[in-house]
């Protein structure tokens, strides 16, 4: 299916949900799957709809650099148990979107590159927003059930260390780097995630994006 096709349709399905509280909607997949891409390609078509969307991500919310690497640098236990703060994720941002919440939300709470706390400016959402937020790990039990809508990008372990090796490389510095990293810590950790968690069984829209301008629709219960 082309590209801009899938990211139409999956829009327009968004925007005919209704749900008396801002729709929050998940983009999963491991490591350079293409979720900060199809989350912001389905934002400016919801926004072209004149759709209040809300965009974020789990680079918000990270957790201080100790606890994240309390078990090691490369430690792929380290990565999916803890790097990130689930707690702060449903309480700034999924609870008060969701049904009877307060609608009053932040989008960050953490800056990881200098390993600091940055909270958000709060925000308030009207009743028919959408939230989009992408990121690993992101059908977890700790948030699974505050999701309305779960998206999962699949592509091969090899694709992600090979766009990780263009995209990632002022971050590491090295190719060896980045390859250590995915195969040691990344690749490692979300193989317990896929294992543990079967997102791609739980997800409501599973789509193939080994080839981003040609992704394919494997599965899908929202109607598109």
């Amino acid at each position: 299916m082309l590209h801009k096709r899938l990211v139409d349709l999956i829009a327009q399905a968004i925007g005919r949900l209704e749900s008396g509280h801002p729709i929050r909607i998940a983009i999963d997949g491991i490591d350079a799957a293409g979720k900060t891409t199809l989350a912001d390609e389905i934002a400016a078509a919801l926004e072209h709809d004149n759709k209040h969307v809300i965009r974020a991500s789990i680079d918000g919310f990270h957790r201080p650099k100790k606890d994240r690497y309390f078990r090691g640098g490369l430690s792929p236990e380290g990565y999916y148990y803890d790097s990130f703060d689930n707690e702060a994720i449903r309480d700034y941002l999924l609870h008060p979107l969701g049904p009877g919440g307060t609608g009053e939300y932040r989008t960050t709470v953490f800056d990881f590159r200098n390993d600091s706390p940055l909270l958000s400016p709060l925000m308030r959402a009207p009743t028919e927003a959408v939230l989009l937020f992408d990121g690993v790990f992101l059908l977890r039990p700790e948030l699974n059930d505050h999701w309305d809508v779960r998206i999962f990008l699949h592509i091969d372990f090899d694709v992600s260390l090979q766009r990780a090796l263009c995209r990632d490389l002022a971050l590491f510095g090295t190719k060896e780097r980045i390859t250590e990293r995915y195969e040691q810590r990344y690749v490692r950790g979300q193989k317990i995630y896929l294992h543990d968690v079967e997102p791609q069984k739980i997800a409501d829209i599973v789509i193939d994006n080994n080839d981003p301008l040609d992704p394919i629709l494997i599965r899908n219960s929202v109607k598109l």
